[in-house]
């Protein structure tokens, strides 16, 4: 593999509510990748789920729009077919005979269906490396309420909150989750990101239209505790040794860092990269960023989110296994900012999936 091109494959898109945020951060991801080291093939999921060869440039529609891109239409569905000879083989069912081979796959997919352990599940039966956390590891960073017990389980410190099932929404009456995690409160799906169904609940009538959105998105929510502070995060590199960015600052100009603050204005956020602190409370967030990425089974990469209260009281937020990588994501700007640049990022994440299959393809799985 060292000799030639690796034969790279990047997924994107996916049946979720963050389809559209993932097909940006390809966009930047695929723009970026060194072409003297790379084959690329473009793997776009629709929003049913279905998995499609994606050629050239014409890939995506209205590109340069948040609000409006979209997949392009293409003809030829796609399979991952495991095969005992080769690490996997994407077939086309219109020309079944004829086969694609991929090295490693580069999964830029936000949200369910992509960065719960679902796919991850499928890239481990297909036999083929894969970029990022594995099927646990994606599973509990992607599951907010299952993260935060483990975080607290870990004694790191994370915000008060309580959990929600469909079943018995009714549980809790405005009055018990003020008397619990005071005003205001957060409420939000558990296994969702970019802050899609997120609500800020100030009063009690903005409670039982709270509940109901996050439902939309998941069958258990979290309400969760405000916490007052400010907004930290850190870049984490790595498997068995990974290496933490320097910490960044996010600044939102809108009532909380939103989907429409991170992804569709410009001027949603403001963003202090490094973030002005003293050298003791940097090494302290490096710590937390490792300790939570070790407690919930992390590898590749992930992006550790905190809140710094007035009384230099740190708090986890939560950990993200695919970060974003859009022009204006923290994650590879936090790299950047510690003298990585964009194109070696990818390229040390593209190493880190190749070393993590090599090492489990040396396991015994019969005896």
């Amino acid at each position: 593999m060292k000799n030639k091109k690796i034969r790279l494959g990047v997924l994107f898109g996916g049946k979720s509510a963050e389809h559209e945020v993932s097909l940006i951060s390809a966009k930047n991801v695929i723009e970026a990748l060194d072409p003297q080291k790379y084959d690329v093939f473009l793997i776009g999921i629709d929003k049913t789920g279905e998995w499609r060869l994606r050629n050239g440039y014409a890939y995506l529609m209205n590109a340069d729009n948040p609000k409006l891109i979209q997949l392009h239409e293409a003809k030829e569905s796609l399979a991952l077919v495991p095969k005992q000879d080769r690490k996997a083989l994407v077939y086309s069912d219109s020309q079944f005979q004829e086969s694609l081979q991929i090295d490693v796959i580069f999964p830029v997919l936000h949200g369910t269906y992509g960065e719960d352990g679902t796919v991850q599940g499928l890239f481990k039966l297909a036999n083929i490396p894969f970029v990022g956390a594995g099927v646990l590891g994606s599973a509990v960073g992607m599951d907010k309420d299952v993260m935060k017990r483990l975080l607290r389980d870990a004694k790191i410190p994370t915000a008060n909150f309580i959990t929600l099932h469909d079943h018995h929404r009714n549980r809790y009456t405005f009055e018990d989750v003020v008397k619990q995690l005071g005003l205001p409160f957060f409420v939000k799906p558990a296994n969702l990101g970019s802050s899609v169904g997120v609500a800020k609940v100030k009063c009690r009538e903005d409670f039982e239209p709270a509940i109901a959105e996050a439902f939309l998105y998941d069958r258990k929510i979290l309400i969760e505790e405000f916490i007052l502070g400010r907004e930290i995060i850190c870049s984490v590199l790595g498997n068995d040794n990974p290496m933490v960015s320097l910490p960044g600052e996010v600044i939102p100009n809108h009532e909380f860092y939103s989907y429409e603050a991170k992804y569709l204005d410009k001027e949603g956020a403001n963003y202090k990269i490094p973030a002005e602190l003293p050298q003791d409370l940097i090494e302290k967030f490096h710590q937390l960023a490792i300790d939570s990425y070790t407690a919930l089974c992390c590898e590749g990469m992930a992006r550790v989110d905190f809140f710094l209260k007035e009384n230099g009281e740190i708090i986890v937020n939560e950990i993200n296994t695919i970060p974003g990588f859009t022009k204006i994501s923290m994650y590879p700007k936090l790299w950047i900012a510690s003298g990585l640049s964009y194109t070696t990022l990818l390229d040390r994440l593209i190493e880190l999936a190749i070393e993590r299959y090599e090492k489990e393809s040396c396991l015994k799985t019969a005896f």
